[in-house]
């Protein structure tokens, strides 16, 4: 568990809080990938301020600036693995393969402390570190996700490293269902069960959408808990609002083998003006509509 234990009730009062930062900066930005902080708010923010074994923060609580992407004559930037503590033995260590989610993981941070409120104000901003999509530059952020199903599989041979040095910590990766199209990603699930790696955790935000529309339109995953058993996982349903759920989900048995958390998610989930929307994978909001959404942001 993390140094703070927060109560359910603040975890559930910083998803609402992260969902209302997004959809204001959606109305302010033009759009924003509103639609996944509904559906994940409650994971990230159970992750962070309970689920997970995190040091202090090491980062700076301000956005950073951020000169350019890094090369070999520029390794001097930002590092946003420094928001999720030091990298110790007995610690957890969290990646975000859905770097998409940088928003939700932002806000998140915020809300436990990790990061300023205002460091918000820098989201998407050129010449800074908070970025609409992550990297490893920014807060939060282990690695630059780059194609999809290679963040995975540095979790999983991270896990891999750690059970060889006999390292108490866990290895936690958070992926979104439109993933699991990616081949990759199902690689590094048969190589993850066959070394036994019982200290990586995946949690997979399942809101059923993807860029193209709903995910069983476009290119059906289901069923996803018998095909994940079938790799060698254990797996474990749940609702992925439910909080005290997504939390005993993370201390299911699962000895010798990787464990996998299927949350159920609704990508309108806290703002229900979305449902006319969905599926919609970046959102910008109607014209027609903005007044309505508007007068919603305040009211929450």
């Amino acid at each position: 568990m993390p140094d703070k234990k927060f109560t359910n009730e603040e975890i559930a009062r910083a998803a609402h809080n992260v969902r209302k930062h997004i959809l204001k900066i959606a109305l302010e930005r033009g759009g924003c990938y509103l639609t996944q902080a509904c559906s994940s708010a409650e994971i990230v923010t159970a992750l962070y301020m309970n689920i997970l074994n995190i040091g202090p923060s090491l980062g700076n609580p301000d956005a950073q600036p951020f000169p350019g992407v890094p090369s070999a004559t520029n390794m001097d930037y930002p590092k946003g693995s420094l928001y999720n503590g030091e990298h110790t033995p007995d610690r957890d260590r969290l990646f975000v393969s859905c770097c998409h989610y940088a928003s939700v993981i932002y806000c998140a941070l915020a809300e436990c402390g990790r990061i300023s409120q205002k460091a918000i104000d820098k989201f998407n901003v050129d010449g800074w570190n908070m970025e609409m999509i992550g990297a490893e530059h920014s807060p939060g952020f282990e690695n630059t996700a780059g194609s999809l199903g290679q963040t995975v599989s540095i979790a999983a041979g991270t896990a891999h490293a750690y059970k060889m040095k006999g390292n108490t910590g866990r290895i936690f990766c958070m992926l979104s269902d439109g993933e699991l199209e990616e081949g990759q990603d199902w690689e590094c699930f048969q190589a993850a069960s066959f070394y036994g790696l019982d200290n990586f955790i995946v949690y997979v935000d399942i809101n059923g959408q993807q860029v193209e529309g709903w995910t069983k339109d476009v290119m059906n995953t289901e069923p996803l808990t018998e095909r994940v058993k079938a790799f060698g996982w254990e797996v474990v349903t749940v609702d992925g609002h439910d909080i005290e759920a997504l939390e005993k989900a993370a201390e299911t048995p699962h000895a010798g083998k990787p464990l996998m958390v299927l949350c159920r998610t609704n990508p309108a989930q806290g703002i229900p003006l979305l449902e006319s929307i969905v599926p919609k994978h970046f959102v910008r909001i109607p014209d027609k509509q903005r007044k309505e959404f508007e007068a919603f942001c305040e009211q929450m």
